[in-house]
């Protein structure tokens, strides 16, 4: 293994091609106290400009398999070889969100050992942010990783605060799940807010507009018979976040109604640089390598290790629970005038800093789900497309 300098993961590695999801390059050309009613009452008809989704906007698609475990991220602590070891993955849709939260916990579980130095593994979301929180407790980290930050499938995330996206079933989790869940997205979003305002914009509230449509549009994976079965604890936390709220004065050809709030967004190639730099301006070390087993997690050089191998672990770990969930994000360029998003027809159109994205979600959890291929999609992208351009059809 090499280590990396500071010095080529921003020159390299931030830049680098993706390698653990597929890209498919296309030749062509609130703060709390914010209310809703201020959040929205300035972007009436004529403030708000217009999404430019041209077909042939279209850079990339990046396809990623997010790690969803049906009883909820494995946070846990065993002894493999000898060695103490934690296990920190399978987020499923909410690992951006929730990473400070599971990164603390993952702290205050180590406190005891007093480790002098520890290896973290994997550099996405988890990993990052795990390492950074040991880092500031003296200790000397080294993150390993096959995939550098912005290779990672973290780099191709939606970019929204999504704390209880595929976070577990209601069957599968344990009762006192939801409570420690609430508690890490608390702690989690606190951390988040302390990048908003920095240079960059790593992290910032935008609004978001909810279009609604007279008939409801059909869900694109079916539903099992006896229902979905997927938790959703955002009411637990609802007063973190601003309200969202109907407004009359807007400018979209919209049919049945809008609703709009603040939401906190990440710009997530911003966001990988900032934590990637606070990391190494700590002394921290990130080298790249392959650790096929736990075995071999078990010899990497420190007092602790700790696994932030997200869906890898499927494999790594053994761990047969994981379920990969495709995703597949459209990205166009950055339209840095117009920073907002909506959701129309089960698809989000979303302008972030990095670029401009279209997601379909299919209506529900069940799409993507099982699904691990990482060919990207034109057929989608173009269904896509066609369902949200039409909403930013004025002058």
């Amino acid at each position: 293994m090499t280590a990396i300098s500071r010095r080529s993961v921003v020159a390299t590695g931030l830049g680098a091609a993706l390698a653990g999801c597929a890209d498919t390059s296309i030749s062509v050309a609130r703060p709390a106290s914010t209310s809703s009613a201020s959040a929205t009452s300035a972007l009436g008809e004529g403030a708000l400009k217009p999404l430019d989704l041209s077909v042939g906007n279209l850079t990339r698609m990046t396809v990623c398999t997010r790690p969803f475990r049906p009883a909820g991220p494995r946070l846990e602590t065993e002894t493999i070889a000898g060695k103490t070891v934690i296990h920190n993955y399978g987020h499923g849709g909410s690992g951006w969100s929730l990473a400070w939260g599971y990164a603390d916990e993952v702290r205050i579980r180590l406190a005891a050992f007093q480790p002098k130095s520890v290896s973290v593994l994997g550099a996405g979301a988890m990993g990052l942010t795990t390492a950074i929180a040991l880092a500031e407790t003296g200790a000397k980290v080294t993150i390993i990783a096959r995939d550098l930050p912005m290779e990672s499938r973290s780099a191709y995330a939606t970019g929204v605060w999504s704390p209880s996206s595929r976070i577990g079933l209601k069957s599968a989790v344990e009762e006192a799940f939801p409570a420690l869940w609430a508690s890490l997205a608390r702690k989690s979003y606190a951390r988040h807010l302390q990048y908003v305002g920095r240079a960059g914009h790593p992290v910032e509230f935008t609004p978001r507009f909810y279009l609604r449509t007279k008939a409801p549009e059909p869900m694109l994976s079916p539903e099992p018979e006896s229902g979905n079965d997927f938790l959703h604890l955002d009411r637990m936390i609802r007063d973190l976040t601003p309200p969202w709220a109907e407004i009359e004065t807007h400018p979209f050809p919209n049919e049945a109604g809008v609703r709009s709030g603040m939401v906190m967004t990440f710009n997530i190639a911003e966001y990988t640089r900032q934590l990637t730099d606070d990391f190494l301006a700590m002394g921290g070390r990130i080298e790249r390598g392959e650790i096929a087993s736990l075995e071999d997690l078990a010899q990497l050089p420190g007092d602790v290790a700790v696994n932030c191998s997200g869906f890898d672990a499927k494999v790594l770990a053994g761990d047969s629970t994981l379920i990969p969930v495709r995703g597949q994000i459209s990205w166009m360029p950055a339209q840095t005038d117009r920073l907002y998003g909506i959701i129309h027809r089960n698809v989000t159109a979303l302008s972030r800093r990095d670029g401009v994205i279209i997601q379909e979600t299919g209506g529900t959890d069940y799409y993507g789900l099982g699904d691990d291929s990482v060919a990207a999609s034109r057929e989608e992208f173009l269904s896509a497309q066609a369902k949200v351009a039409p909403m930013f059809d004025w002058q």
